[in-house]
């Protein structure tokens, strides 16, 4: 089952001024459709220009290429950008040449990491790729003949662009390719399993202690716990527990009515006075149960007790002897018995609660509050804290905040400001002592409150973070360190790195004699000599070539009445013995005479001589003083500003013929054209391999765990934590812990802490 998404059905772009894209709204629609979709195919008739390198489709968000069709008439290529799941960037190259202005029709099929090229209905390359990674974000675009409005201008004529999704794979017979997907997906399934079980049965025991459980807030106060709503009395405060806050207010007593012979008093363990019977005897009134000692004429002492409205005599106890002198004895108002002075009542016992302390007088205990308390009853047994700072009773000066505290207050200084003493504080020169947050490459200039941060010459930022800034910017991958100053990467130098190091010429290399040594923007590389061929172990100094037997492959150019005789690197024509040969030559099925020059047919640039039987052809010369040389074959000759380009970034601009890289690929201009191609890397011959951090080639690594490429080899098993034998590949969280993920890695376990799940937490 497929649905097939069609756009212009005849297409001409020849010229350069043009905006083709979908509309916002059908490109999103489109991209409902392709969206996390690995499946689907690219048609396209088309006929491009000589020389043109323009793209065919893409589909692309900022700078990111999710998907661009691209045709290099410059290279004779034809590329596949695209994004991974490991979101990298990745270009496929198929050497084939579209820009003949010539009709061709172009199939791409893409089945997850499986991609078939047709052309003309002829399949021309098949390959393993990486699966594409198709999370198309919202504001992606869908450009046609053309990768924006400045790059990528496609000329020639397109017709029938299409793309089917398939929703179904086919059933035709399974592929290696498709195989090794399936293992990779039973393994990646097993994980999974092995993933949900664990917090399967994680979940279960959860449940199984929350099914006895009922859950709510509640609140702590002095030790003890209170349910949600609950109310209770706090000496002389009514509190609630709310939403798992404790809410206190001050207790409103209530007017009370007493009747007769009753008074309102003080009850122990009672905030509020409560009515109690009382007696009156001689013009005084005593509360229930309150005593009164009264001397006779004689001098002996009656104790009285007011009991049911009346006073009544009980009888004199025993006195306890006392050990100091009689007159440091003291008479009691409520006892027939002496204490010595200085005695300590409040041993004896007190009705004084939180925030109140008791105090001794000579005949009695007092109750008083703590300093920075006040009272809530007559007799200061319960006390509350006093807000100086809400009541302006504090003494904080200018510059600070005044912070309530239990009997107290604090000063706090303002932000920006230092304390003097408990009650005053001054600026804060954080310049002066190294407490500001400015970038190193920053000045720090003080203000009041605070500071600020100006990044210093040469530096642009914000002040708190700064980075180098160079006018000329730094081409060729380079890192702006400093002022001005560029940190070229390997293979360039010059202060903006426009310079490639030729390490041919400057004798870094030392290539094998059967090869070549050519260089390459950042790179080089040893390229068989002209009669030799590389046999296939691509040794990086030329070693694996060897000689191209042209006499027995017949890639020899020898008349018919010459006989061809293979050499090393070559071969040579030789007259038999007795015959007086011509040196004539055959080219291309024609008889071409000895000293005959002429230009290739299908190339106009290049020009070819039959020498004595031996058919020498190049490429035509470029010398951009001769004032009649032909652009068409050397375009860095174009002195035209309409063949200038315009960088990518837009700040500068080349002239045809230049060089430069950008973002791991070698761009060039022609003729106001833009053609960039993936920057050549040395073969990494390498189990484990990663990518540094600013860098466009891989290393050789030998710990597995700072890899980010691996050869897999699928026999090889790692064991985790539990025992439990994982295939080389897969992932797993780590037993006992959430945020911890572990990888084998051909045989070893590496294990790494997830910091998006430790903030998740």
């Amino acid at each position: 089952m497929e649905q097939i998404i069609m756009f212009f059905p005849l297409l001409f772009i020849l010229d350069t001024s043009r905006n083709v894209k979908a509309s916002p709204e059908t490109a999103e629609i489109f991209f409902q459709k392709l969206r996390n979709k690995c499946e689907f195919t690219i048609l396209v008739t088309l006929k491009q220009t000589h020389l043109n390198s323009g793209v065919i489709l893409s589909i692309h968000h900022l700078d990111h290429r999710y998907l661009e069709l691209e045709s290099s008439g410059h290279r004779n290529e034809i590329r596949l950008h695209y994004r991974s799941g490991s979101h990298r960037s990745h270009t496929e190259v198929f050497p084939y040449i579209l820009a003949d202005d010539k009709w061709h029709r172009l199939s791409l099929a893409i089945s997850a990491s499986h991609l078939i090229l047709h052309v003309d209905c002829n399949k021309i390359y098949e390959r393993v790729v990486e699966k594409p990674f198709m999370d198309l974000p919202l504001g992606t675009t869908f450009w046609l003949g053309q990768r924006n409005t400045a790059h990528g201008y496609f000329k020639g004529i397109m017709q029938d662009v299409q793309l089917l999704v398939c929703f179904l794979p086919s059933f035709s017979c399974p592929t290696c390719n498709d195989f090794h997907g399936l293992v990779q997906k039973i393994m990646e399934l097993q994980d999974i399993l092995a993933k949900t079980s664990a917090k399967l049965s994680q979940a279960e025991q959860r449940m199984n202690k929350l099914d006895q459980c009922y859950c709510e807030r509640t609140c702590t106060m002095k030790g003890t716990t209170y349910r949600e709503f609950e109310s209770w009395t706090d000496g002389c405060k009514n509190c609630t527990c709310m939403n798992g806050t404790v809410q206190c207010e001050a207790l409103v007593c209530p007017l009370a009515d007493c009747p007769l012979n009753s008074a309102l008093t003080y009850v122990d363990g009672k905030c509020c006075k409560e009515c109690q019977s009382v007696c009156v005897f001689e013009g005084r009134t005593y509360f229930e149960g309150q005593r009164e000692t009264v001397y006779s004429g004689s001098g002996d002492c009656v104790l009285f007790e007011c009991k049911d409205h009346k006073m009544q005599r009980i009888p004199k106890g025993i006195c306890p002897a006392l050990s100091c002198p009689e007159s440091q004895q003291i008479p009691l108002s409520h006892s027939c018995c002496k204490v010595c002075k200085g005695h300590d009542f409040c041993t004896e016992g007190h009705n004084c609660m939180e925030h109140s302390v008791c105090r001794n007088l000579e005949d009695r205990a007092v109750c008083s509050c703590r300093d920075g308390f006040r009272a809530l009853r007559e007799d200061n047994a319960y006390c509350e804290d006093i807000d100086e700072c809400a009541e302006g009773r504090h003494y904080c000066r200018e510059n600070t905040m005044c912070v309530n505290t239990p009997g107290s207050f604090m000063c706090v200084c303002k932000t920006g400001y230092i304390r003097i003493d408990d009650y005053s504080c001054t600026e804060h020169d954080e310049c002066v002592t190294n407490q500001h947050n400015c970038d190193e490459n920053a000045l720090c200039f003080n203000t009041v409150g605070g500071h600020n941060c100006v990044c210093k010459p040469g530096y642009t930022g914000n002040g708190t973070i700064c980075k180098a800034f160079c006018k000329d910017g730094c081409r060729n991958g380079g890192a702006c360190i400093a002022s001005n100053v560029c940190a070229c990467p390997q293979g360039f130098t010059g202060p903006s790195c426009e310079t490639d190091i030729d390490e041919c010429s400057d004798g870094f290399v030392q290539c094998d004699s059967r090869a070549n040594c050519i260089n390459l923007p950042g790179w080089y590389h040893c390229e068989c000599r002209d009669g030799y061929h590389d046999n296939g172990m691509f040794s990086p100094s030329g070693e694996s070539c060897e000689d191209i037997d042209e006499c027995g492959t017949g890639r020899h150019s020898c008349a018919n009445d010459t006989v061809c005789f293979n050499l090393d690197g070559g071969y040579d024509c030789r007259c038999p013995h007795g015959k007086n040969c011509t040196g004539d030559c055959i080219h291309e099925g024609k008889i071409k005479h000895n000293g005959q020059i002429w230009v290739l047919e299908n190339d106009r640039c290049s020009v070819c001589s039959c020498q004595n039987g031996y058919v020498m052809c190049r490429r035509m010369v470029c010398d951009c003083q001769n004032p009649t040389v032909d652009l068409f074959c050397c375009p860095e000759c174009d002195p035209r500003l309409s063949s200038q380009c315009l960088h990518q970034s837009g700040e500068f601009s080349y002239n045809s013929g230049d060089s430069w890289i950008q973002n791991c690929q070698q761009c060039r201009c022609l003729q106001g054209e833009v053609d960039c191609w993936p920057l050549p890397c040395p073969e990494v011959d390498c189990e484990f391999s990663m990518l540094p951090e600013n860098e466009c080639c891989p290393r050789c690594v030998s710990d597995p765990c700072q890899a980010d490429t691996i050869r897999n080899d699928i026999t090889k098993t790692c064991l985790d934590e539990t025992n439990v034998v994982r295939f080389t590949g897969s992932s797993w969280i780590k037993h006992g812990t959430e945020c911890t993920l572990c990888q084998c890695k051909n045989g070893h376990v590496c294990c790494s802490v997830d910091p998006q799940c430790l903030q998740e937490l």
